[in-house]
This record gives C-alpha cells, sequence and structure tokens, in this order.
C-alpha cells in the first residue's frame, strides 16, 4: 500500500536543482550573467534565475537554446529526457506508469469529469479552481501531465479496455461555463463510441448509488494484479491491498449495474448536449 500527500515530491524537486546547477555552472564558465544568458536565449533574467534556482523546469527550447550559446557539448540539452519526467508531480508519474501497464482500467466519478476525459479548457477551469491557487506555471505543469495522460486512450493502447461510469452532477456541472461543459459533453459523445471505451451515466433520479463514499479507478494489470487509486482532498492513494480491492471491485460491479446501459449513456449525454 502507498499513501502519499498532495503535492509531496522531494525527487522532482531534486531533480531541478541538479538541472539549475548544471546550468549555472555553464554559464559562469562562460562568464555570463543570467541577464545576458536570458537574451541570448530569448528568456527574461527573471525565468533564467528560476530554473537556476530549481523553481522552474525548463522547456526543452529552454535547454537546446542554453547547451548551443553557452557550448555546453550537449551536457545540458542531454538533460532533457531527466527534465520531463521531473515536471510531472511523482503521484502522476506512478499513476501513469500503472496506467501504461493496465489491460483494462475502471472509474467512477461523481464530482468532475474523469481526468482521462476532459478537455484542455475544462481541465484548465477544474486546476484553476483549487484553493489555494495553483500559480500558472502550476496549472501549466498539471495540464500538461494530465493531457500526456489521455494518450493511453487510442492509439498504441487501444487494446486496453476503458470503462468509465459518470454520476449525473458531474456531467449537469457547468466547469468553466457552459460552453465549456458543452465541448466536454461532446468529447465524452466521441469517446463514448470508441471500441475500446465503455461511458455509462448514473442518472440523479436513481434511487440507489454504492459509490457515495467518493471517486475511485481500478486499473488491472497485465500480470493479473489490481490496483485501486483514489485522489480526495489533500491525499493521492494507491493501494494494492487484497481485502480493498475486494471491496472497491464489489462496488464497482454494483455502480455499473445501477448506471444506465452504455448505448442509453450516450443517447443521455446527447439528451443533455441538446439542454446545454
Amino acid at each position: 500500500m502507498n499513501v502519499e500527500p498532495y503535492g509531496a515530491d522531494e525527487e522532482s524537486a531534486a531533480v531541478l536543482r541538479t538541472v539549475g546547477r548544471v546550468i549555472k555552472m555553464c554559464r559562469e564558465r562562460e562568464g555570463m550573467t543570467q541577464a545576458v544568458l536570458g537574451t541570448a536565449i530569448r528568456y527574461s533574467e527573471e525565468q533564467v534565475s528560476s530554473v537556476e534556482r530549481g523553481r522552474r523546469a525548463p522547456t526543452e527550447s529552454f535547454l537546446e537554446a542554453a547547451d548551443r550559446v553557452l557550448d555546453a557539448g550537449g551536457l545540458i540539452a542531454g538533460l532533457k529526457a531527466d527534465v520531463e519526467k521531473a515536471r510531472f508531480p511523482k503521484k502522476v508519474r506512478d499513476l501513469a506508469k500503472l496506467e501504461a501497464e493496465a489491460v483494462e482500467i475502471c472509474a467512477y466519478d461523481n464530482s468532475v469529469v474523469n481526468g482521462l476525459l476532459q478537455t484542455e479548457e475544462y481541465l484548465r477551469a477544474v486546476f484553476g479552481s483549487r484553493r489555494p491557487a495553483f500559480s500558472e506555471d502550476e496549472v501549466d505543469r498539471l495540464v500538461t501531465a494530465r493531457l500526456t495522460r489521455q494518450e493511453i486512450i487510442g492509439g498504441p493502447h487501444a487494446g486496453t479496455a476503458f470503462s468509465f461510469v459518470h454520476d449525473e452532477a458531474a456531467l449537469r456541472r457547468p466547469v468553466g461555463g457552459k460552453m465549456v461543459l458543452r465541448r466536454q459533453l461532446e468529447r465524452l459523445w466521441e469517446v463514448g463510441h470508441m471500441r475500446n471505451v465503455e461511458i455509462q451515466v448514473l442518472p440523479l433520479d436513481s434511487e440507489d448509488n454504492s459509490g457515495l463514499d467518493g471517486p475511485f479507478h481500478l486499473l488491472r494489470l497485465k500480470d493479473g494484479a489490481t490496483v485501486g487509486h483514489s485522489d480526495i482532498q489533500l491525499v493521492s492513494r494507491l493501494t494494492s491491498d487484497r481485502r480493498e480491492i475486494q471491496i472497491l471491485e464489489l462496488r464497482y460491479g454494483i455502480i455499473r449495474a445501477q448506471a444506465l446501459t452504455p448505448r442509453k449513456s450516450l443517447a443521455y449525454i446527447e439528451k443533455l448536449l441538446g439542454e446545454t
């Protein structure tokens, strides 16, 4: 079992600090100030300073330009893979790795649309509503991480089976405004027609809902193991405890039975689109 507090990621911070020190050493070796380097690579002095202090993850273009201007011989550009991994919080990297190994992913959501299905503008609105507020850099980083995770649907992972059950409340909440919600519903309707994806809706007028305790995921892996994941308030939690997995599997099976069938759910989403 693994329990990780929200936002805890010293591993990523250590990588970014190391990258920053390497850039600083190369810059000082060339006798450049941060302002001069920034001008040469078309970044502000503040951005260069943030990178060197490990507070900001440098972009690929930043690393390539710095490597060229500082005549680093590939030393700085060679850090791109390390920075790319460190760009995302550890909990996101761990989850993305498990999702890539899964043969089936099941998810129940009752507050917002599942993260693997969110449009970019919808997820920006989700992250933007967080309090205390994320900085713009943090929002950009989280958005990029979420969009990267979404690549698992389709493409080389088309063999993975996906099952999503949404409480109707999640599909009616106008996160980001009416037009953002409309485009999000269109995305659900589109993905719901993919052969490896099933989307179900649990109507608000249903008297039975076994998912009132909150959202959760089940990831069935290639080796036969199953991992559960929940991300509620300040805690992101992965579990492989057999007793907990048994409860989550039982609960998900009942939730699916309580929801509309995939075919009726797509018709229901189309109905919601007509109302939006």
